[in-house]
């Protein structure tokens, strides 16, 4: 169970973010009776997101690339929770670049229903997602509807 309780696509993705992260745990713990300081906040939080330690956190959340899409790029991740691989048919920059509208073309059909006795397959769809390529549109159960992992790109 993850110490600090929030969604798995909330991960950090700066510095500034990994240091919110850290007073938000000591606050939970205080609250909790349990004290413990600044900096052994933020080595929890480097733990909990994989890495050695504070520094080593800092180091690669500041190098972390940013998310970037393209027409023609050829992308996998899951949709309704369901893996897949595709390209990327269109693409829209939406709210400053925080969001984009995306229309992508599987490699292969996927059954967009979790109901043993029936299927509905998809093999095109249009989807918005944030600048971490994840839709703020959730399943019933809190997953993300689709997650994008750019594998190639169009233009290199």
């Amino acid at each position: 169970m993850p110490i600090i309780a929030s969604d798995a696509d909330e991960r950090p993705r700066t510095p500034a973010e990994a240091k919110q992260r850290a007073r938000v745990l000591r606050r939970d713990l205080s609250s909790r009776g349990i004290a413990i300081s600044h900096s052994q906040a933020l080595e929890r939080v480097a733990a909990e997101l994989g890495f050695r330690d504070w520094n080593t956190a800092v180091a690669r959340l500041s190098n972390e690339p940013p998310f970037r899409i393209q027409l023609g790029d050829t992308v996998s991740g899951t949709y309704l929770k369901q893996p897949f691989t595709g390209r990327v048919l269109a693409v829209q920059e939406l709210s400053g670049g925080s969001h984009y509208r995306v229309t992508l073309h599987f490699d292969e059909a996927v059954d967009v229903v979790s109901f043993e006795s029936f299927s509905a397959f998809r093999q095109r769809v249009n989807a918005t997602v944030d600048d971490r390529g994840v839709s703020p549109n959730r399943t019933s159960d809190g997953e993300p509807h689709l997650v994008l992992w750019p594998v190639h790109s169009a233009v290199s």
